[in-house]
């Protein structure tokens, strides 16, 4: 029996003695491991850019609504809009009637043409928020300052603008104290909010945030509200639950009635993210893992072709004695080597 020493020494002389086949067996193996790993890369960096992105809400805090914020059912969200709007005094309830809720705050958006001079911006993303939202929003001041409840409760002309409302309306220039045209009504740029960037091909920064009761004048005083509610970790399920109970006592839900809102958390979107996403992703694999396996097939061929040219070598070898077992160890040897130089290529490029 060959020693190992002898046997790996063979092997790497029958693969200098023909680089092309060698190489074209690794380019198979290579191709096959590199496309498992670009496509469980790009499924892990999904689901990060999902939850850093989409789901961007605090691990603490959670948001009520009238329609649904994660459903892959029309019809739920027609059955929704049927439903009472949440106002400003359901909000108010909330805080008082929830002792686990640190931080209530509301929410409300429309969409509208925003001018500054003589440039326009269509399709704007116009939000009112109550001053606390400040402490639950994710986000956060670039330039300037946020609105103070004062401000919020006497209905201040003041507003925050996105990165790309910036750009597009102050390009060079200093959008503190400006003041931007909605319509009809005028408001005073007091900050900038940091830059987000697109989420799934949606501009995140293209938005005008105004204090919630001067959006309401703008708006009507009847928009249905979002709350949002910031709590901690330790009692994250029990707020919602008392939340839960405060809007049903307040809609008069009993016993098993159906509740005519919803409640939406970080899990909530991922969830959603994860149903839509587990088909796409588990075909990317299935075709990746397609690709490993013709990456083996290669290989295999070319061995047997390597064996058929071979043949003259084989039987000098068994000539001297050579046993079966060292014939196969050799090509097996040669099979693992290629396989290993094939994956540490693949790896090496996927790095890149």
């Amino acid at each position: 029996m060959l020693a190992v020493s002898d046997n790996l020494a063979q092997c790497f002389s029958a693969l200098r003695a023909h680089k092309l086949r060698a190489s074209l067996t690794m380019l198979g193996l290579t191709m096959g491991v590199a496309t498992l790993i670009t496509v469980m890369t790009i499924v892990q960096g999904a689901n990060l850019y999902v939850e850093q992105k989409i789901a961007n809400l605090g691990t603490n805090v959670f948001q009520i609504a009238r329609t649904p914020f994660a459903v892959t059912d029309f019809n739920i969200i027609i059955k929704a809009l049927k439903y009472k709007k949440i106002e400003i005094e359901d909000m108010r309830a909330v805080a008082a009637g929830c002792p686990l809720c640190e931080e209530v705050g509301a929410t409300a958006s429309a969409t509208v043409r925003a001018r500054y001079g003589n440039k326009e911006v269509p399709d704007v993303s116009f939000s009112g928020q109550t001053a606390n939202m400040a402490d639950i929003d994710t986000r956060t001041v670039q330039f300037g300052r946020y609105f103070t409840p004062t401000e919020a409760e006497h209905r201040a002309g003041v507003c925050l603008i996105g990165d790309t409302l910036m750009q597009q309306l102050f390009l060079g220039m200093d959008p503190i104290g400006k003041t931007i045209r909605l319509g009809n009504n005028e408001l005073i740029v007091i900050g900038v909010m940091e830059k987000v960037g697109s989420v799934l091909g949606q501009d995140q920064d293209n938005f005008v945030m105004a204090p919630l009761p001067v959006f309401l004048g703008f708006q009507g005083a009847h928009t249905s509200l979002i709350i949002n509610v910031k709590t901690t970790t330790q009692n994250f399920e029990k707020a919602q639950d008392q939340a839960q109970l405060v809007l049903r006592a307040r809609r008069h839900l009993t016993g098993r009635m159906e509740a005519d809102f919803f409640i939406g958390t970080k899990e909530s979107y991922m969830s959603l993210w994860r149903s839509i996403s587990s088909a796409f992703f588990a075909v990317f694999i299935l075709v990746s893992a397609i690709s490993v396996v013709i990456g083996g097939i290669v290989i295999m061929n070319v061995m047997l072709v390597s064996v058929s040219l071979r043949r003259r070598e084989i039987g000098v070898r068994r000539a001297v004695g050579a046993t079966k077992r060292d014939i196969l160890q050799q090509f097996i040897v040669e099979s693992v080597i290629q396989c290993i130089a094939g994956g540490s290529r693949a790896s090496r490029w996927d790095s890149w």
